[in-house]
């Protein structure tokens, strides 16, 4: 039942949030689920898992973990959120970089959206029935492309465009995938997660394989996965901030996607051919991300490359198995933390600049006195820096290659992680140095508030794992064939 709640609350209240006239009581009313879906997450983990709907719905140990990462996400954001409307500018106004005039799409628009995307994100984390996994994955695209034309240009039209049509172009070829699985079983299978790795034996592998390979690239379209992540630079780039954050989550949610499938793979013994495939797209992401982050001139942009190295990391973790799916899971709860705060920052940096070039911004320690020195330890816990959460991840997936008996793998790992960081860091923290170039100004608490809660929790996670946590993480890797 709690986990039911964790649909039925967002939905409702993105609902309601349509139909309320008043400002306030919609960012209250944002913010208040966002704090009930976060308490019900932490419910559900003291909970057993009860099946719904004949097993299609279960929150199981891999489904509470994205959930835990994605509930708190969107309290941070929400909390952003609330003070992030109050403060932007009503009517029409001049584009910061052309001029020409823009308005906002309607404030109940966009809260509306982003409680029904929290809504398909928590179905995506409970359903356990592969059809209904493919029609969770479609609601949160279609919940979603409203949030990316919320400044109404067009240039955001263009990314929603591109958004909308490649995402399409994914989903459709992950229904092709799922429609493949269920002719996998000769069509006397359902399509409950269950049912498909009790028969995984007895599944035609050609069409398994085939099944995982349209499954792959359609959710991998939706993680950002190179050479399928062409949407994501200018979705970054052009939705607000804390929509960037909210992709975050939805990156994650498609990488439990494919995590699903993979199971179904491996009940079939076909798990080695899943790990290959997962390994060359986790190193082609990163190379890919690896040779635009050394040249990019935009820090948003950067982000965005640097959510399609880190999605090659956990692709590489999961096929790389054993430790490295332990590595994979606990690297989708730091990169979480450490990326939902950088988006943030990034929205801090463009208020106060009024630019996404990274030439023109100098000296954001000085001007922004706690969004600086955030922005400088999230480029450390980005890359990967100890004592954060990323390090360690990054160290078990490391480790796992280097036990396994291509040690090669590993070489590669550790340089595109070096390019990643050197490209990083060049531009970031170049920001952060130098005269500043505006004046200094006061932040309010809500544009700093959730970064720094973010920051620390990315911290915690290298430092210090709760018991609960450590449990689940480790039942995890095991569902999911790390073990």
């Amino acid at each position: 039942m709690l986990g039911a709640l964790t649909i039925l609350v967002p939905a409702l209240a993105g609902a309601a949030a349509f139909m309320l006239r008043e400002h306030r009581a919609r960012r209250a009313l944002l913010v208040g689920a966002a704090v009930a879906h976060l308490l019900l997450t932490l419910a559900a983990f003291a909970a057993p898992a009860r099946p719904m709907f004949d097993g299609a719905l279960l929150l199981d140990e891999p489904g509470r973990l994205f959930l835990l990462i994605t509930s708190v996400l969107f309290l941070a954001a929400a909390f952003y959120s609330a003070g992030y409307l109050e403060r932007e500018m009503r009517g029409s106004r001049p584009d910061m970089i052309e001029g020409r005039l823009f308005s906002n799409s309607p404030e109940a628009r966009f809260t509306g959206c982003l409680l029904l995307f929290l809504a398909a994100m928590s179905f995506v984390c409970m359903a356990r029935n592969l059809g209904l996994l493919w029609v969770g994955v479609e609601a949160t695209t279609l919940a979603s492309a409203p949030l990316i034309y919320f400044h109404r240009h067009h240039r955001s039209l263009e990314a929603t465009w591109k958004y909308l049509l490649l995402c399409s172009v994914g989903i459709a070829l992950a229904l092709f995938g799922t429609y493949m699985l269920a002719l996998a079983g000769g069509g006397e299978i359902s399509l409950n997660l269950n049912a498909l790795m009790a028969a995984g034996p007895t599944l035609d592998p050609v069409l398994l394989k085939a099944a995982f390979v349209f499954l792959l690239v359609g959710y991998g379209t939706k993680m950002g996965l190179a050479p399928m992540h062409t949407w994501l630079p200018d979705v970054y780039s052009e939705s607000p901030s804390v929509m960037a954050l909210m992709s975050t989550c939805l990156l994650n949610v498609s990488f439990l996607a494919i995590l699903r499938v993979r199971q179904v793979l491996a009940a079939a013994g076909q798990a080695q051919f899943g790990n290959d495939l997962l390994v060359f797209l986790g190193l082609t992401s990163m190379a890919w991300a690896a040779v635009f982050l050394l040249r990019q001139t935009d820090y948003k942009r950067l982000l965005a490359y640097s959510s399609v190295e880190h999605m090659g990391i956990l692709a590489f973790g999961a096929g790389i198995g054993g430790a490295g799916m332990h590595g994979s899971l606990m690297h989708v709860l730091a990169h979480g933390a450490a990326k939902g705060a950088m988006f943030l920052l990034a929205g801090n940096v463009l208020a106060a600049y009024m630019t996404k070039n990274v030439s023109e911004v100098r000296g954001a320690v000085r001007a922004l006195p706690f969004s600086g020195p955030l922005w400088v330890a999230g480029v450390l816990a980005l890359t990967g820096m100890p004592p954060f959460g990323l390090f360690v991840s990054e160290l078990a997936i490391l480790r796992a290659a280097l036990a396994g008996d291509r040690p090669f793998l590993a070489v590669i790992f550790l340089v595109l992680l070096a390019m990643a960081f050197i490209g990083i860091t060049t531009a970031a923290l170049r920001m952060a140095q130098g005269e500043n170039t505006i004046p200094a100004r006061p932040e309010p608490m809500s544009a700093t508030w959730p970064p720094l809660a973010l920051l620390l929790a990315a911290l915690l996670l290298g430092l210090y794992q709760p018991a609960p946590l450590a449990a689940v993480l480790a039942a995890s890797a095991r569902l999911t064939g790390g073990f």
